[in-house]
């Protein structure tokens, strides 16, 4: 039986959803179930109008699923991805988390493999303590966390132990260091779950 993958992400500017969705290529092509979903927009409409890639973003994703408590509840693997945001995660998928607490009580958060991806302006704009708060959340809940460590050279280049990680600097495009990091976290959380299913 194939594997349940949620993506559950937010993403202003497009680098992350753009992740996401290499996330979620991979995954399909392992052959596993995929749900990729976006986190509700909660930013004040001003902020959005004042940058144009933001505003040009929020349409591209305008009809996409949005990221209920069900998704989570359905996987059995969960990637969750976000902008780096003064070294925590974006207020827009720490709402979503926020509402996750009725799904936590009734344990159906519990034992799934968990990991994480996220992107900064910066090489050392707050990365690893991103992942570290979701990763907190994910304890809490009961989460097998599913790390990449350095199980593979790919992490030697991207150099981020804690998950998948995009400096995006002058250009947000995905280069092959960021996809073959995207790929081998898909992979290895994959596997895990694999071996904990059987």
């Amino acid at each position: 039986m194939a594997l349940k993958l949620s993506i559950i992400y937010y993403s202003s500017t497009g680098t992350v959803d753009a992740m996401a969705r290499r996330a979620a290529q991979t995954a399909e092509k392992a052959g596993a179930e995929v749900r990729l979903r976006h986190v509700a927009e909660t930013a004040p409409d001003e902020a959005i109008q004042e940058q144009e890639a933001w505003v040009e973003h929020r349409a591209e994703v305008e009809g996409d699923p949005v990221a209920e408590p069900g998704d989570l509840a359905w996987a059995d693997v969960v990637l969750m991805g976000t902008p780096t945001r003064f070294g925590s995660a974006a207020s827009q998928l720490q709402a979503f988390i926020d509402t996750l607490g009725p799904l936590w009580q009734e344990g159906g958060l519990a034992d799934k493999v968990y990991a994480g991806f996220t992107a900064s302006q910066t090489e050392h704009g707050g990365q690893e303590s991103t992942l570290l708060s979701l990763y907190t959340a994910f304890m809490h809940w009961g989460g097998i966390l599913v790390a990449p460590g350095y199980t593979d050279e790919v992490k030697f280049a991207d150099g981020n132990p804690y998950g998948a990680g995009k400096v995006t600097g002058e250009t947000t495009d995905l280069e092959e260091a960021d996809t073959d990091a995207i790929d081998h976290l898909v992979s290895r959380t994959l596997h895990v779950a694999e071996r904990l299913a059987s």
